[in-house]
């Protein structure tokens, strides 16, 4: 890599701020961005460009002074047009495929709009020329128009977290049109899987008439190279926390607690996409087909709290609330409860814990972009073991093979596949796993975050 700053442009930021009498305190933000691309920009030089409070420019680590943040104030109507509003309630469900969820409104986009424009204009103030400026998801697809309406030689790149859906599902959107012609004003685009960079290559030629040339995607005088590479994950950091002591610790009190039970574990933030309540009735028919595991069997579901001020977030809670309730009101004989749930953050020294007691990982979304849950299981697993569950429509299902595919929306389906993962051999579970540990390893945050700078720097990747 060369010498020339990263410009890291997100919705998000790496930490909360808060301006106390000691001086600045951050607490680490909870997403699968921060934790990829953060390790990253500490050792480089740079700034993070996001939406926060204070408003302003700060240094980025107290101990590793070499980025520095950049935080935009929004108003209570920009955050709730913009992100509320437009990215929630309308590009979100319309890219995982949730179209009934769907809610267009015109004040929405010209709110989404001007956000957009402001983080381009933060963004100009704070690149210089040669500067890689790399943006990052749904949220701010109009942000590399207005940097290269004024910067056109400026060195824009930029990663689309989320799926990107059919040709059929995204001509629906109203604006279709900027964001597509915002989006080919960037030099490199990226996705996590094929799938989803070719979408985007047919949404392309299909609305804008863009002539397309592999993954070069041409428009208005301008090529786009189109990438397809799922984001990492730090996998020494995660196998390292699951082998420390204090996850012994942990993992020892945590199966005394459960008295020897098999452990199914469940980890996400509050959302309709995750299929939660789904793989719940999974577990609900595994219990009833099978009576002869009630008692031996303990489902742990952590879920994070995520946007509470959407409406679709507070029903999905109180669905999940009941469920629950059902489930261990049927089932729980006075010691045994089949389903533990908590509601609340987690670290990843707890999250190791129960990356390492589980014996089965059950990552069930209805529609995901990738998901980093299940590589960090598999990142935990340092005896080989263990048996992953994943739904087929997860983008890392692509990455992971080997893992136990399901239709989530089939509870059948996934309640067999439980019942086949506690009868799995040793021998099966260790062949599988050491595969997909090979392959999370070399596909680490190092390895994505160079494929992405190396093209952006011109060298040819392989």
């Amino acid at each position: 890599m060369n010498t020339n700053r990263l410009i890291v442009v997100s919705n998000r930021g790496p930490y909360h701020l808060h301006l106390t009498k000691q001086g600045l305190k951050r607490e680490k933000t909870v997403g699968g961005l921060v934790t990829s691309i953060l390790p990253m920009l500490e050792t480089a030089r740079g700034v993070w460009i996001a939406w926060g409070e204070p408003e302003g420019r700060f240094p980025g680590s107290p101990k590793q002074p070499s980025f520095d943040l950049r935080y935009l104030k929004l108003t209570p109507d920009q955050i709730q047009g913009y992100y509320y509003g437009l990215a929630n309630t309308a590009l979100w469900p319309l890219c995982h495929y949730f179209l009934g969820r769907v809610h267009y409104d015109n004040a929405q986009w010209q709110v989404y709009e001007q956000v957009n424009r402001q983080f381009a204009q933060a963004t100009l103030g704070e690149a210089k020329p040669g500067d890689i400026i790399w943006i990052h998801d749904y949220h701010l697809t109009l942000v590399p128009r207005f940097l290269r309406a004024q910067q056109p030689s400026a060195r824009i790149a930029f990663f689309w977290h989320i799926p990107f859906p059919s040709p059929e599902l995204f001509c629906t959107l109203p604006w279709r049109r900027p964001l597509l012609e915002s989006l080919l004003t960037c030099d490199l685009l990226g996705f996590h899987i094929p799938e989803y960079a070719e979408n985007f290559i047919e949404t392309a030629a299909e609305v804008l008439d863009a002539q397309c040339k592999g993954t070069t995607v041409e428009h208005h005088g301008l090529a786009t190279q189109v990438l397809a590479r799922p984001i990492g994950i730090d996998y020494d950091q995660v196998n390292r926390q699951a082998r420390s002591l204090a996850t012994e610790k942990r993992v020892r009190r945590l199966r005394k607690t459960l008295n020897g039970q098999r452990i199914i574990f469940g980890v996400e933030r509050m959302d309709y996409t995750k299929g939660i309540f789904e793989r719940l009735q999974a577990m609900e028919h595994l219990l009833e087909r099978n009576p002869e595991l009630r008692g031996t069997i303990t489902l742990i579901q952590l879920v994070t709290p995520s946007r509470a001020n959407v409406e679709a977030y507070r029903q999905k809670k109180r669905e999940i609330d009941e469920i629950v309730g059902r489930i261990n009101g049927r089932f729980s004989d006075g010691i045994w409860m089949p389903i533990r749930y908590q509601y609340r953050s987690f670290s990843l020294a707890e999250l190791a814990a129960y990356y390492r007691a589980a014996d089965i990982a059950l990552v069930t979304p209805l529609r995901d972009g990738l998901n980093l849950v299940a590589k960090e299981y598999v990142a935990s697993r340092v005896q080989t073991d263990g048996v992953l569950i994943l739904s087929e429509f997860a983008g890392v299902a692509h990455q992971l093979p080997e893992a136990l595919m399901v239709n989530p929306y089939n509870v059948e389906d996934m309640a067999a596949a439980l019942k086949h993962a506690l009868e799995m051999p040793k021998e099966e579970q260790h062949r599988r796993m050491q595969v997909m540990q090979a392959r999370i390893k070399a596909e680490d945050i190092s390895w994505w975050m160079k494929e992405f700078l190396d093209r952006m720097n011109g060298v040819a990747v392989q």
